[in-house]
């Protein structure tokens, strides 16, 4: 499946670090890849802020370095940077607004606090601020049109993406002694957060993972329903919700442990039902 594409720079970078992402970009018109590329290496450059630094104001700093690049970018002065020469390219060839940039930049500072979501709805507007906000930039990339349809779609798959995305990193975070459970579920499940940071599974993990699988499956079916109103050109940055089933089945398939190694990575067949929904015009 198009093996032999030449990548950019950060076509490479992505399809090392966001294997899943880079799959969708395959599917995207020939003209709107590098963008993608160059909008989604953007993205693991600020989302891995807190993997990177060793104290919160350390991962400040790297993220005004950031919210100044982009501030470059809109003056016409970008910096010599591989991501930051990629994505001015793409903010002016598609001519993206600067506000989604900045409100993706600012969703980050949560990642270096060692707060966690009270809620599940707190957990929902982090998720929104990141993964849905990066999902309507990149439908602005291969769609000219933006409709309410279009936004509705993007929101919610963003969401499914978003919490699914959560569910497979807990043992990283899990590792790093952080965790993204929120309160509200871990007080009613009495999940035992020093087992969790000692990278056991529990009775009680494995309840709050259903729980979130059962909500990012309203958001994925929140989605869908919006597919017939919305032109397959704004359709291949939401095939991640074709990649959402299968990760989505493995999760049932062990009962819902986020430590299962199977929740990793995905198989060749993904490929394959990405080509089907594409060619069907799903996602």
């Amino acid at each position: 499946m198009m093996s032999n594409i030449e990548l950019s720079d950060c076509g490479n970078d992505v399809k090392a670090t966001d294997y899943d992402r880079y799959l969708t970009c395959l599917f995207a018109p020939e003209e709107c890849r590098d963008a993608l590329f160059a909008l989604y290496a953007f993205n693991q450059e600020i989302a891995k802020t807190a993997e990177v630094v060793s104290e919160p104001l350390t991962g400040m700093i790297r993220l005004q370095w950031w919210r100044e690049s982009i501030q470059g970018i809109y003056d016409g002065t970008p910096r010599k940077h591989v991501v930051v020469e990629a994505l001015s390219e793409a903010i002016h060839q598609f001519s993206l607004e600067r506000a989604a940039f900045d409100k993706l930049i600012d969703c980050r500072e949560f990642d270096l606090d060692e707060e966690v979501p009270t809620t599940l709805g707190s957990l929902e507007e982090y998720v929104e601020s990141s993964s849905s906000v990066l999902l309507k930039i990149a439908v602005g990339i291969t769609s000219k049109t933006c409709s309410e349809n279009i936004q509705q779609a993007t929101k919610h798959m963003g969401l499914a993406w978003g919490i699914l995305g959560l569910i497979r990193a807990i043992p990283f975070h899990a590792g790093k002694k952080r965790a993204y459970i929120p309160q509200d579920l871990a007080n009613q499940f009495g999940l035992d957060k020093k087992g969790l940071f000692e990278l056991q599974g529990s009775a009680a993990l494995s309840e709050i993972t259903k729980v979130l699988a059962e909500r990012l499956c309203y958001h994925l079916s929140l989605a869908r329903s919006f597919h017939k109103s919305i032109p397959k050109s704004a359709k291949s940055p939401l095939l991640v919700g074709v990649l959402t089933d299968q990760y989505l089945k493995r999760l049932e398939e062990n009962d819902f442990d986020p430590f299962s190694p199977s929740l990793h990575r995905l198989g060749a067949s993904a490929s394959w039902r990405l080509m089907w929904a594409n060619f069907r015009s799903n996602y």
